[in-house]
């Protein structure tokens, strides 16, 4: 595989800050957030393999090998700030490689998207099932229906959505291999184990009108791991969006870069 595509911004000498996008999305939907870290930080936007302007060929393995490749173009050490299934890549290379991950953000993401039987804030299997089944048929019109599940629900929906299919369209759309490999990470990950073991600064980001992450996720991250807890220490956060779906960076940008830059200068 090539590198993957990269953009980099604000002060080479300040603290790196990697992005790491969601499901067949790209590094180009961060809108504001990028600006607004970089007048303070060295801002590293990655698109995944098959994504975005990244090389088309997609790890043919599980999650830990799209964390393997996200590392290999990340700075030597940095935040990473993952938003849905970019969370869950960001959460495995804080595992393979603690000594890379300075602190995890996790954005609309949790260690497992999938519901399990003692994991049931999250979705359904037979609605992600179906998904892929779709997507096999009509890739055009699922990632259509996926962008609208991003915003439903949110105070701001109709904006919010024309605003991400704008940003959307501006690079290549995800391959259809990617987008179904990302669905099968999806499906498959669950890294439980690994968030309750992690001992780094955590910010767990969600919206309180998520349809996919339900913000009641929040209560079983704090059990998992309960230096996520607030009152265990100030940089170890779960904070949540009022109004905000899927997207809240997107549609709660203001509140968003607020709550990240107060973590952040904590945590580095």
């Amino acid at each position: 595989m090539t590198a993957l595509h990269v953009e980099r911004s604000g002060p080479a000498s300040a603290p790196d800050v990697l992005l790491v996008h969601g499901w067949a999305m790209h590094g180009g939907l961060w809108g504001e957030l990028v600006e607004s870290l970089a007048a303070r930080y060295r801002v590293h936007v990655v698109d995944l393999p098959g994504h975005g302007l990244s090389d088309e060929k997609v790890p043919d393995a599980d999650i830990a090998a799209w964390a393997e490749a996200v590392l290999a173009v990340a700075p030597p050490r940095a935040v990473w700030i993952g938003w849905s299934l970019g969370g869950l890549i960001a959460q495995s290379a804080a595992h393979a490689q603690p000594d890379r991950v300075s602190a995890l953000g996790l954005l609309a993401s949790t260690p497992s998207f999938v519901a399990r039987a003692d994991w049931p804030h999250a979705v359904p299997l037979e609605q992600l099932t179906a998904f892929a089944s779709a997507l096999a048929s009509n890739a055009e019109a699922t990632l259509s229906r996926f962008l609208s599940l991003q915003v439903r629900g949110a105070a701001n929906a109709a904006s919010t959505l024309r605003a991400l299919r704008a940003s959307l369209v501006s690079r290549p759309t995800a391959r259809q291999s990617a987008m179904q490999a990302g669905l099968k990470l999806l499906l498959e990950s669950d890294l439980r184990d690994t968030l309750s073991g992690l001992d780094m600064p955590v910010i767990a980001m969600f919206g309180d009108r998520d349809t996919l992450i339900p913000v009641e996720a929040a209560q079983g991250l704090l059990a998992l791991n309960p230096r996520l807890n607030p009152s265990f220490t100030p940089w170890l956060r779960v904070e949540t969006i009022a109004g905000a779906g899927h997207a809240p960076f997107w549609s709660h940008s203001r509140a968003v870069c607020e709550r990240l830059d107060r973590w952040l200068a904590d945590a580095i």
